[in-house]
């Protein structure tokens, strides 16, 4: 992924009106991201612990979303497997996080959920560039480019459900 700037990212959000985007926190560390191991920008919120960001390209363009821990699951689960890059965690790797869907739909209530690394490091996990703790990555004959291919694949996947 190519290195973004704060303007672009907050104009990325596709769930979230104007309004959020401009709120919303932006890390204040974008120049130190490992970009060229990254697939996507995911972040947390330290101030709003529910909160947390997804930003991609796809089909030429930044794609932002706006993720949030449901009310009734504020922590993580336990033993868990990330549904985008497939890391295992122990304690709390793996949290269930929801996105309100884009337009009328998201306006209506309408949310899709995925079980995601709690830290939004999927592309480091799958890359070896960060170890998960108490958890690990399933021995697999995939080359590392496949499961560069599919964690991307997953994402895009979990995204198309927030447009349909």
């Amino acid at each position: 992924m190519r290195p973004l700037a704060e303007a672009e990212i907050r104009s990325s959000f596709v769930n979230c009106s104007k309004g959020e985007a401009k709120r919303l926190f932006v890390p204040r560390d974008l120049s130190e991201r490992p970009w060229d191991d990254l697939d996507f920008l995911g972040w947390r919120d330290p101030g709003a612990p529910d909160r947390s960001y997804v930003v991609t390209e796809r089909d030429g363009r930044l794609v932002g979303v706006a993720l949030r821990l449901p009310s009734s699951q504020r922590g993580v689960l336990h033993s868990s497997m990330c549904s985008v890059c497939l890391t295992t965690h122990r304690g709390d790797g793996v949290a269930l996080m929801t996105a309100r869907k884009a337009g009328a739909a998201g306006r209506e209530g309408h949310s899709v959920g995925a079980y995601l690394c709690a830290d939004l490091a999927c592309s480091l996990y799958v890359r070896g560039r960060k170890l998960p703790v108490g958890g690990g990555r399933l021995q697999e004959s995939l080359t590392l480019q496949e499961q560069i291919d599919r964690t991307r694949g997953n994402l895009a996947a979990f995204l198309d459900k927030l447009s349909a």
